[in-house]
Order: C-alpha cells, then structure tokens, then sequence
C-alpha cells in the first residue's frame, strides 16, 4: 500500500510498505488504486491537496527508510497541477 502523510523528511513523499504492515486511521482518505495498490493519504494532506491532479512518479534518489523503496536507488514522488473549475466541478457530488 501507498501512504502520504504530509508530515516532514520520509512522511512529505508517497510511501510503499508491504499490505498489513501500516495501520490505516479513520481520518485518512482512501484516494485509489495504483496499479492495483490502495493509496491513502493523511486528511490534513488531503485538505491541502484535495484541489489538485496528484501523479506519482519513480525518479532517481533514495527513498524514505521505511518505505519499499529504500536502498534501491530511485524513490517515489509526488507531482501535482490544480484542476481546472471544470474538472473540479466534475469530482464534486451532486447536491
């Protein structure tokens, strides 16, 4: 599973742990699926970021020290763009 936190150094970049081995809270935001792996995020991240398109990315460097990917030589990082009024719209319920 994937976890961003927003918090500081490893929690402010997507972390990978093995399914079962980070305890998920009842305030953090379930966002999807990547490649069939369930990404969540912390909500105070998420009320940051809820405005924006998040791209996870694989790029050269070392991850964080709990994360999957560390000592591998690339990492996980999160890339982002506001959406535009229409595609904002478009994620919003019906009222």
């Amino acid at each position: 599973m994937f976890f961003q936190s927003g918090g500081c150094c490893d929690g402010s970049t997507p972390m990978c742990y093995p399914a079962g081995e980070f305890s998920i809270s009842d305030t953090d935001v379930y966002l999807g699926n990547l490649d069939g792996t369930p990404f969540y995020m912390g909500s105070e991240q998420f009320e940051y970021w809820e405005h924006t398109q998040l791209i996870i990315d694989v790029v050269d460097g070392n991850g964080g020290m709990f994360s999957l990917d560390n000592g591998t030589g690339r990492r996980f990082l999160t890339r982002s763009r506001l959406f535009s009024d229409e595609e904002l719209a478009a994620l919003k319920p019906p009222a």
